[in-house]
């Protein structure tokens, strides 16, 4: 259990870092908008970055599905498979990334009627993404080489991507806002060049620190290997899409019954957002120890991992619960200044407090099953959990309003934990495709 820790810690350390991170992004182009004076620019960047959260977070199943993969190859010592899925997935990120250049203005007319951003606003976005598009390839690419660093059983390679895209964007954007006086234009080219200087950060660390081989183009398009990868890789995405309805509706739920409402669930969520912050870099130590042990067929090794990753994750979560229960308000009125909402948040602070509690198996099980390949199963998990979410809701939402819908979402959390365990009791195994 001790040399685990040492392990788990290793690589989540540095994951927790880049996931603390990597809303500086988005937070320095609001910043640099507001600074840049008019109040429909701030607006036209907040809707341009969640163009761009919703449009990638639907590819991040190249981080996720590289990274098992390269864990269980790693494990078993084979270098040449390690390199194999490096290109294989490079290639697909690659693929898609100038599909999405070469798809960008129909993508950018159907995510700006899905906001219904007013027209000046709509206009202003759509000039942010027209620019800010020229870097899917390097971010869906940072995604494919962030996976086979887990993967690789290293984490800090991934943090110094993330770790050079903020300090590269904070700059640029800086020097094309104020000394070159580019406005909108300038943020939206710091961002773009912010990503693809991580992107060739990441690529100079595979080729000083690696140097992986070459396979020819038939290896690396190997039809049952492709067939295997991408039944991985769809079963993240429509779990992901599932992810994504579940957080739609909590969000459209909220609106629903008032601005109020809606205002103190957006802030309760930061919480569980932090939480996940930490609790993510404990799922990536998960993909790639269970990774690793799998490929090495050490069943016994793998399940104590399971047990002190679980025990951590209980450590950290009751730490979370508890702060978010005593000390709720304070952090509340950090993130919202507005007194009635404050007041409102405070009504539904417990269900907050357990969301941790609730969601901590989770985050464990998907870093694990993520690690075994068993992608079939977080999905089978998620859609019996979304279908609990939507049944509690309607069922109770008449009688118990905004209650019913954190009771949903925290019935929901431990659904997902729950099924996954189940699998695992039951003797579950590596899924190789």
């Amino acid at each position: 259990m001790a040399s685990h820790r040492k392990e788990i810690l290793a690589i989540a350390l540095p994951a927790i870092i880049s996931n603390l991170t990597t809303p500086v992004l988005g937070l320095v182009d609001v910043a640099l908008a507001g600074r840049i004076g008019a109040a429909v620019v701030i607006g036209a960047i907040a809707v341009g970055g969640s163009m761009f959260n919703m449009l990638y977070w639907i590819f991040n199943f190249l981080r996720m599905g590289t990274s098992g993969l390269t864990a269980q190859a790693c494990g078993a010592d084979d270098r040449r498979l390690t390199s194999v899925l490096l290109w294989r997935s490079m290639l697909v990120a690659v693929l898609v990334g100038f599909l999405l250049l070469a798809l960008s203005q129909p993508l950018c007319r159907v995510v700006l009627d899905f906001m219904d951003a007013d027209g000046t606003t709509a206009a202003l976005a759509a000039r942010y993404f027209d620019i800010c598009i020229f870097g899917a390839p390097a971010v869906l690419c940072s995604y494919s080489m962030a996976g086979w660093f887990i993967g690789m059983q290293d984490s800090r390679a991934a943090m110094w991507m993330s770790l050079t895209t903020n300090a590269v964007n904070i700059c640029v954007s800086v020097a094309l806002v104020y000394g070159a006086g580019k406005g909108i234009d300038g943020v939206a080219l710091g961002t773009m060049t912010a990503q693809w200087a991580g992107a060739l950060v990441g690529a100079a660390i595979i080729a000083r620190k690696y140097r992986p081989e070459a396979p020819g183009l038939s290896e690396v398009l190997k039809p049952s290997a492709l067939i295997s990868f991408f039944r991985i890789n769809t079963d993240i995405f429509l779990r992901t899409c599932c992810l994504v309805a579940v957080t739609l509706w909590f969000t459209h739920a909220g609106a629903v019954q008032g601005a109020d409402i809606l205002a103190a669930n957006a802030v309760l969520l930061q919480l569980f957002m932090l939480f996940s912050f930490f609790m993510d870099g404990f799922a990536y130590a998960g993909e790639a120890l269970a990774g690793k042990y799998a490929g090495r067929g050490e069943r016994a090794a793998l399940r104590t991992l399971v047990r002190s990753l679980m025990l951590t994750g209980v450590w950290f979560s009751v730490f979370f619960g508890a702060s978010y229960a005593l000390g709720g308000d304070l952090f509340v009125r950090l993130l919202a200044d507005d007194g009635h909402v404050v007041e409102v948040a405070r009504q539904y602070m417990l269900w907050a407090a357990l969301m941790p509690l609730c969601g901590v198996s989770a985050f464990v099980w998907d870093g694990v099953l993520v690690g075994l390949t068993a992608t079939r199963v977080m999905l089978v998990s998620m859609c019996a959990a979304v279908a609990l979410f939507f049944i509690l809701y309607f069922s109770f939402s008449s009688r118990l309003g905004n209650d019913a819908l954190w009771l949903a979402f925290d019935a929901y959390l431990l659904c997902r934990g729950a099924g996954q365990w189940l699998w695992w009791r039951l003797g579950g195994r590596v899924q190789k495709g």
